[in-house]
């Protein structure tokens, strides 16, 4: 396997410049970049971690701290902040960070206070305030992507905006009887993002004059979780809504799904919207807010590098538009339909 020095020698270079040229660190012109590249592309020079880390002072890696990786959400974020670091040549240390768990203590106390990384982000985190002072203790820098602002870099969706956008979209349609689903009542398992979505649901309703008829009907943020909420918000025809917001898609077409079973019409008798823009959404012929968790990861990494190169450098909170794609699942309501599903209203 060919070696700095092997490099060197085909470009007619020395090593320290050879090793400048392939690092990025520190000047050498534009054409002597160029041979060393080539020489070292003809040769299969591949630089050693260990090499890199003693000319740029990093370690190449970058640290990715989420909740779980059960939700499209997450999955996503990591295959963008995979596909955008490996461009870059740096490596990707994954911490697992379930709330309340043993496991996320272990990761705040012991692995990231090891510090083998240039800096972190974390997706869909929201800390503790002890978790928070050891983020700052780090003193690495820290991008945040759809969750809570650290007071550092951040890209998302305005959570906020578009629970309220998801709401007002079925109020247009003139539904009056609409429930937030999804997320814990407590708090423990529902993230920054989720909680900012039933705060914008909460806030459309309130300006619609229905602040006392919001409902928020909790459950686990998965298929199954919405679907087993819609069962019993539907099973009960004096209480059940003409309308929900799923706190995103997954929860939403748990819904549809519940609502075909009890033989309730989707949109005629009953309307559904999500969050998300989920692979399943346009199956489900479903109508969401989009957003793009892939694109998210790689503004995340870029955000880093632009931190790691200028660490002076002002704070930026980067949100992506998050449109709405209307589908088949929302229609106006319909004042006979409403009349059998909701007897007595």
């Amino acid at each position: 396997m060919a070696g700095i020095a092997d490099v060197a020698r085909a470009a007619g270079v020395s090593k320290s410049t050879a090793s400048r040229a392939l690092t990025g660190a520190g000047y050498v012109s534009e054409e002597t970049r160029t041979r060393v590249q080539k020489a070292a592309a003809d040769l299969g020079y591949v630089p050693t971690t260990s090499a890199v880390n003693l000319v740029t002072g990093r370690t190449q890696t970058v640290g990715v701290v989420v909740p779980t990786l059960d939700r499209w959400f997450f999955a996503h974020v990591l295959e963008g902040i995979q596909d955008a670091l490996l461009e870059r040549r740096y490596d990707l240390a994954l911490y697992g960070a379930q709330p309340d768990s043993g496991a996320r203590r272990q990761m705040f106390e012991h692995f990231l206070a090891r510090k083998r990384f240039d800096g972190l982000i974390a997706v869909g985190i929201e800390p503790s305030a002890h978790e928070l002072e050891r983020l700052v203790e780090f003193g690495k820098p820290v991008v945040s992507v759809g969750g809570y602002d650290v007071g550092t870099n951040a890209v998302s969706i305005d959570d906020r905006a578009a629970g309220r956008i998801a709401t007002e979209h079925l109020l247009g349609l003139g539904h009056r009887e609409i429930t937030f689903v999804g997320g814990d009542p407590d708090g423990r398992r529902t993230s920054y993002g989720d909680r900012q979505r039933l705060d914008g649901y909460l806030a459309a309703m309130h300006d619609a004059g229905l602040a006392a008829s919001a409902r928020h009907s909790p459950s686990e943020v998965t298929m199954p979780g919405g679907y087993g909420a819609a069962v019993e918000l539907l099973g009960d025809r004096q209480t059940r809504p003409t309308a929900i917001v799923g706190v995103c898609d997954e929860v939403a077409v748990g819904a549809v799904i519940a609502a075909r079973r009890l033989g309730i019409r989707v949109p005629d008798q009953f309307s559904v919207v999500g969050i998300d823009d989920h692979a399943y959404a346009e199956m489900f012929s479903l109508t969401t807010l989009q957003q793009k968790p892939h694109q998210q990861g790689r503004a995340a990494v870029q955000l880093l590098m632009w931190q790691l190169d200028d660490p002076d450098a002002p704070t930026h909170r980067i949100y992506e538009s998050s449109p709405l794609i209307v589908r088949s699942s929302t229609a106006a309501i319909d004042d006979a339909a409403s009349a059998i599903v909701g007897v007595g209203r």
